[in-house]
């Protein structure tokens, strides 16, 4: 069914619920439109950072685009995950300009749009929200509304959800074993914002540089705030993947035996359909390629063992066998989001099993809190890489991993997220296409 907005037919969309339900009307759709359109290979790609279905709606519609020009005889269908994330407002929106999508490289306070965020993504914390707001609002002196405001995160988030979301939130295991709810929150609240405002005014002026001044650490709350909401939305993208998408793949395999599937997702959306490789059903090989753009999770969540740690695996450890086909990760030095923020949120969340005080600021590549949307798949063995250029000029391998270095076309985006959402580029379109052989 043909989107009005969507540049590409034909075209479904599928939306999940915080839990991995799935709406069962788009899903019957879906199952009876692939078999009647004679689609043989069908693209679902996945958002990451979203508020809403209209950001990922177009966010669809412009990178599939360019698809039926690429490849004119090729029976392509295109399914849009639609999954209950936010974005705050001072977050980048894929391809659009720095002044529209967010107005200023740091927002201290919380505006009206990320205040109806925050309280559609977690309902019944109206209340909770409001105080955070008031408190990064007034940016009390005292060390107390620090840690009232630390309290209150942990609070919104739910470090420790119930179930089934408690169960997605590691990207890597100690012999099987995921971790509790995240260490960012065990600590003092003060300590950590000191940490996060430290490394946010490093990517503008780095330390001991003439201009850089100490930050104010409510600086770093609204960025605990931010990277807190990011990790249950890190739960809630494993959630949807294994228990939504997974199963639905499967019963599109049972429903259209001879269609091609192809797993697309950005960010979390990465994440998102890694997790749905762990859903599928036992002997469902209808996954042919999955391409992650600017994965926002660990870059060991593949590997079998943490090269820090023996006995310790990533998550997702051996799903890449459930591919008929390469697993493609586009990577960005550019991407300071995933370079700088993000491996310093991991390690205060926990992630990768290191002490919450050991300093970070300056250790980006080979760090093992890294993410591999910044520097691609690591310790996975007989992972290949290659350029973009490369990728596009030569066969990509026909299974494993593959790490493509994408920073030629994602570059484009200024701090504190960089070029995370810099991914509507006609050569990442070729990069789906190459990884599927879909011609």
């Amino acid at each position: 069914m043909a989107d009005p907005a969507m540049s590409v037919t034909p075209y479904w969309e599928v939306t999940f619920d915080a839990d991995g339900d799935v709406d069962g009307r788009q899903r019957n759709r879906l199952l009876a439109g692939v078999a009647e359109r004679g689609v043989r290979d069908l693209i679902v790609f996945a958002h990451g950072w979203n508020s809403d279905r209209s950001g990922a709606t177009s966010l669809y519609s412009r990178f599939f685009a360019p698809f039926p020009r690429l490849a004119p005889a090729a029976r392509i269908g295109y399914v849009g995950v639609v999954w209950p994330s936010m974005r705050f407002s001072d977050e980048p929106v894929p391809d659009l300009p720095r002044s529209v999508a967010d107005g200023s490289a740091r927002r201290p306070a919380l505006d009206k749009d990320t205040r109806t965020a925050l309280r559609e993504t977690f309902p019944g914390r109206v209340t909770v929200v409001e105080q955070l707001a008031r408190l990064l609002e007034e940016r009390p002196a005292e060390e107390s509304a620090l840690e009232e405001f630390g309290r209150l995160t942990r609070l919104l988030v739910e470090a420790v959800p119930p179930e089934p979301q408690a169960l997605f939130a590691a990207d890597t295991l100690v012999e099987g074993v995921p971790q509790d709810g995240p260490a960012m929150f065990a600590g003092p609240a003060a300590a950590v914002c000191e940490e996060f405002a430290r490394a946010l005014a490093g990517l503008e002026v780095p330390p001991g540089a003439a201009g850089f001044t100490m930050p104010n650490p409510w600086d770093g709350a609204h960025e605990l705030l931010r990277q807190a909401t990011y990790y249950a939305m890190k739960r809630r993208a494993g959630t949807v993947g294994e228990r939504g998408l997974g199963p639905l793949v499967g019963r599109l395999a049972r429903a259209a035996p001879a269609v091609r599937v192809h797993l697309v997702g950005h960010s979390f959306g990465g994440r998102l359909v890694s997790f749905a490789l762990r859903g599928l059903p036992e002997g469902v090989r209808a996954v042919k390629s999955v391409t992650l753009l600017q994965g926002a999770f660990s870059h060991y969540a593949f590997a079998a063992r943490l090269p820090h740690d023996l006995r310790a695996g990533g998550a997702l450890q051996g799903q890449q066998h459930r591919i008929d086909g390469p697993l493609v990760c586009c990577h960005s030095r550019h991407d300071t989001a995933l370079g700088t923020v993000y491996p310093l949120a991991s390690r205060m969340a926990g992630d990768a099993r290191g002490a919450v005080g050991e300093p970070l600021v300056g250790k980006l590549l080979g760090t093992k809190w890294g993410a591999m949307g910044f520097d691609g798949v690591r310790a996975v063995p007989g992972t290949r890489a290659c350029t973009l250029a490369e990728a596009l000029s030569a066969p990509l391998p026909v299974s494993g991993c593959v790490n493509v270095d994408a920073a030629a076309v994602v570059r484009r985006g200024g701090p504190p997220s960089g070029a995370h959402s810099d991914i509507v580029h006609p050569e990442l379109a070729r990069v789906v296409l190459a990884a599927g052989r879909v011609r």
